[in-house]
């Protein structure tokens, strides 16, 4: 299947950065795209630079964004991975992934399970952590392992969705540098978190989708500069191999052709899987191994 991932700035507003990414759905869908994934909270700024309960406002129009997701995926034909603000009730939010089917169904949703708490990321103000767990969403195009920025640093995650039958994982994602970091600083960064996903891939013999936002954004508060996203988004096949990468300056569409029967052609010969001792993992199961 041919897999798009839609990598783009912030344009200002909510209105014009979801008309453009309208727009690159549907250069997407008519360049024979089967699946489509948008980045992180795509349809605003990343807000999470400052702790601000003004904030909580854009998780107001949860169930709206839901419906006009819906149509897009039925107006193009297409699966469509969104990142989404969720409100379930005032007190109660989540950062939700929600799943369209082409008929504009919703698949499935998944809720960010890692929330990060650190300068210019302060998601914990405003996320719970997610109660549905590591669970696939079956789609026409597969079985789809949804995790969110942060999950892609836990292995456990991904090795999760890979036992329960995922057959992609996607990560939307917001990550990026502060600009007083030094160049070196920048690029060890970049370098883990590619390096980071492309194992999962090979670990769980997996094709990886990791769709990050670009742009420098400043933090609304005042307390900081501001981040800017280093873009870098990217497709992996099974063995790791970078398959598509964007760039770290520009909004891009990015195009790979995924093929399901590669995975068990893969696993045939590093069966990874067979050879899990799972009886020696208990102290997985911990927070540290620290009892003897």
């Amino acid at each position: 299947m041919q897999v798009a991932l839609i990598q783009q700035h912030y344009h200002g507003s909510k209105e014009e950065t979801i008309a453009h990414t309208v727009t690159q759905i549907q250069a997407a869908a008519n360049h024979g795209a089967s699946l489509v994934v948008l980045q992180e909270l795509h349809q605003t700024e990343y807000f999470c630079q400052s702790e601000d309960t003004k904030f909580f406002a854009y998780a107001n129009s949860f169930k709206k964004d839901v419906a006009f997701w819906s149509q897009i995926a039925k107006k193009h034909n297409i699966v469509l991975v969104t990142s989404l603000f969720e409100k379930r009730t005032a007190g109660l939010y989540h950062n939700t992934a929600v799943v369209f089917e082409k008929d504009g169904s919703i698949a499935g949703k998944y809720r960010k399970m890692h929330i990060p708490d650190d300068p210019g990321f302060y998601e914990k103000f405003y996320f719970t952590p997610g109660d549905l767990g590591f669970e696939p969403i079956q789609t026409s195009v597969g079985k789809l392992g949804i995790l969110i920025c942060w999950d892609q640093w836990y292995p456990e995650a991904a090795r999760i969705m890979t036992l329960k039958g995922a057959e992609v994982l996607i990560y939307p994602t917001a990550i990026g540098w502060f600009e007083e970091d030094s160049k070196e600083e920048k690029q060890r960064q970049l370098d883990a978190w590619i390096t980071i996903q492309r194992s999962h891939a090979i670990a769980n013999a997996i094709p990886v989708i990791s769709c990050n936002r670009v742009g420098f954004e400043s933090d609304a508060s005042g307390v900081m500069k501001g981040t800017k996203f280093w873009g870098h988004s990217f497709i992996c096949g099974t063995q790791g191999e970078l398959l598509a990468h964007a760039k770290s300056e520009e909004d891009t569409i990015l195009y790979a052709n995924i093929s399901h029967t590669r995975t068990k052609e893969v696993r045939d010969i590093w069966p990874f899987l067979r050879d899990r001792r799972i009886e020696a993992y208990k102290c997985l199961l911990k927070r540290y191994c620290d009892d003897r």
